[in-house]
């Protein structure tokens, strides 16, 4: 029995990059040998234990046959006389297809059957064999990849493959969880617009995201948009959003805030009327679709809908600021308010010449919330009550507060 470290954990070990979970894979074993050595079975689709103390998992070398289409296509086979070679050969790219001693201690200690270690150098992302061609959720990783390892290129070899592969109908049986996986990881790397990038070269975009695709070369007015490009505005919103460290939700919500822009009719162009309310619907199916959790989809369709109401929000006053907080729900959620504000700021500044301008409405409408808060409704609550007001009056009397409190900000706030 002989176990190797695979995968990941060599690659970025050999980029100089934090190691942060193991891969194992053990050649020459049985499951039961596994089980008389204290390791704990999990795997359910192939043999995979957890060690006995580090409850790192392990897996017996194994390979893969193709038997129908998806990712789930697959019969898997795992015996002692699988060698380590054979369990490589059915990774995705080939900087993920190396293995060191169990160790770890040395290069010189290598299998490098793919010359991965030479494609690291190289930054080349290539697939290892044909078998990539099996899996359609390998395109998706590829193009994660892309984002994370943003020197990177993708071999031309692996590009064609790819498209051969959406050429096939292999991306329509991509199946919607495994989508939304990739899209989340893609989205949080490093330069997520890496990932649209490659889908869109190797056709797979208009696939599983066809609302984003078709905004390449849909034309915005100049003097707001000098990038002019929809979807090349798109991916400078989503690296800004990488580069101001947002979380998940908030690139979700630059990724689809303007997908209506994509549906406005030709005669219309280069102006979006309405398009906010288009983006918010097409959203809508989009993470239906994906099955999006139902945090990202809020947020998304906030900012789908308001965001150019925040970013006109300098020129609103008391009562039109409170309107808009409400109607962003951001007195009952005001940490998600903030979220709502950034993903408008990324939105703002992901404009060509536009990327170190000031953000001036995220502040003000956080302080114009602070003034909200700040009113006591428990005690206007009291004193209607006291008056014999019930029902929406005793609303209508809140708000009123709200929007006093906020002009009396106004009126303080300096320029």
């Amino acid at each position: 029995m002989q176990i190797y470290m695979v995968g990941g954990a060599v690659r970025d070990k050999l980029l100089g990059r934090p190691v942060n979970d193991h891969d194992w894979v053990v050649v020459g074993a049985t499951p039961q040998q596994m089980i008389d050595l204290g390791y704990l079975p999990v795997g359910r689709d192939f043999p995979v234990f957890l060690h006995p103390e580090t409850r790192e998992e392990y897996a017996l070398a194994r390979t893969e046959r193709k038997s129908g289409r998806g990712y789930r296509g697959f019969v898997v086979q795992s015996s002692p006389d699988v060698t380590l070679e054979d369990d490589l050969s059915r990774r995705d790219l080939t900087i993920n297809a190396i293995a060191s001693s169990a160790d770890g201690s040395s290069t010189e200690a290598l299998l490098d059957p793919y010359g991965g270690a030479r494609d690291l150098e190289q930054r080349v992302l290539r697939h290892v064999t044909d078998a990539f061609h099996d899996d359609p959720v390998r395109i998706l990783r590829v193009a994660r990849f892309a984002a994370r390892f943003t020197d990177f290129s993708v071999a031309p070899e692996t590009m064609e493959l790819m498209r051969s592969m959406v050429a096939h109908g292999e991306a329509d049986h991509l199946v919607a969880e495994r989508v939304w996986q990739e899209l989340a990881r893609g989205l949080m790397e490093e330069q997520p617009s890496r990932m649209f990038e490659v889908l869109r070269a190797c056709g797979a975009l208009a696939v599983v995201l066809p609302e984003v695709d078709r905004l390449w070369g849909v034309p915005q007015r100049a003097e707001y948009h000098p990038e002019v490009d929809t979807g090349v505005h798109l991916m400078m919103v989503l690296d800004m959003a990488a580069r101001l460290q947002a979380p998940l939700t908030v690139r979700f919500a630059c990724l689809v805030h303007d997908l209506g822009k994509g549906t406005t009719p030709a005669d219309m162009l280069p102006r979006h009327i309405g398009h906010e309310q288009r983006s918010a619907r097409l959203l809508q199916g989009l993470c239906e679709r994906l099955r999006v959790p139902t945090e990202c989809r809020e947020t998304a369709d906030v900012v789908a809908r308001e965001h150019g109401n925040i970013h006109r929000s300098g020129d609103l006053g008391a009562a039109a600021l409170v309107r808009l907080i409400e109607r962003c729900d951001g007195i009952r959620k005001p940490a998600r308010f903030g979220e709502i504000l950034l993903a408008c700021e990324c939105d703002a500044r992901g404009r060509l010449g536009f990327e170190e301008a000031p953000y001036p409405q995220r502040a003000r409408l956080r302080a114009a919330l602070t003034a909200v808060q700040s009113v006591a409704t428990n005690a206007i609550a009291s004193r209607a009550a006291e008056s014999g007001v019930t029902g929406p009056k005793v609303g209508e009397m809140i708000h009123a507060a709200r929007v006093q409190a906020v002009a009396d900000w106004l009126a303080q706030a300096p320029g």
